[in-house]
């Protein structure tokens, strides 16, 4: 997710203490909330089997990638209505379009986690949260404790990516699982995106804009989960 440079307001990281605690506060605090609303939004989900129907549908081939494109515009008008518009209502209602987004790509990875679990999905499940969580915090712990930038990060992460995008494309395509390691290289895309978007809030935003950090944070925190749960479920 990218920031618009603001050459009026000053960035986060050149506030004074107090303004500074009070972003992170707030950016962390919709984090939370986001986070609720995607477990609320997928136990919804759930109970509705027209809509488990639809997402198990568009798994397979062309639909799997006309749905990841899909998602893929759907997060870039988020992430633009989270972050381009002074409206406050509009930055909420990206964060929301986009919780919604992701709990509905879920779906089938978490229907193949209960299959593959055969009555255990909830262990898998809080296994990957524990996992993500942990990682997500130490990953923030530090930037936090280093205030470094990790800007530098955007092209690596970039490129990485735009491999991993061709490579499920392919995947979709000719219809081979990606495999392990594949999952594996995307925990270690995660990790980095998340330094990135850490990194982000000190040096690229101005204390207006936590709902759209706080967005950028979901995305790679949702990122991360996702793999570590496709690891969890092959085992």
């Amino acid at each position: 997710m990218e920031t618009q440079p603001n050459s009026v307001q000053p960035f986060v990281g050149q506030l004074d203490d107090q303004a500074r605690v009070a972003f992170y506060r707030k950016t962390y605090a919709h984090l939370a909330a986001a986070v609720l609303l995607f477990v609320l939004v997928e136990t919804l989900f759930f109970q509705i089997d027209a809509i488990v129907s639809l997402a198990l549908s568009l798994t397979g081939g062309i639909s799997w990638l006309l749905l990841l494109g899909g998602f893929m515009l759907i997060t870039n008008y988020a992430e633009k209505m989270a972050l381009r518009s002074d409206d406050k209502n509009m930055h909420y209602a990206g964060l929301v379009l986009y919780v919604v987004a992701e709990a509905f790509i879920f779906i089938p990875l978490i229907f193949i986690a209960m299959v593959m679990a055969d009555g255990g999905a909830f262990q898998i499940l809080n296994q990957a949260a524990v996992l993500t969580l942990s990682l997500f915090t130490g990953l923030s712990a530090v930037v936090f404790l280093t205030k470094k930038d990790f800007s530098f990060l955007k092209s690596i992460l970039t490129i990485g990516f735009f491999i991993a995008l061709g490579l499920i494309v392919a995947g979709a395509l000719f219809g081979f699982d990606l495999g392990l390691w594949f999952s594996v290289g995307m925990v270690v895309l995660a990790s980095g995106s998340i330094l990135y978007q850490t990194s982000n809030l000190i040096h690229k935003y101005n204390e207006n804009q936590y709902v759209a950090a706080s967005l950028g944070l979901f995305a790679s925190l949702m990122l991360l989960f996702w793999y570590i749960l496709s690891i969890l479920s092959r085992e």
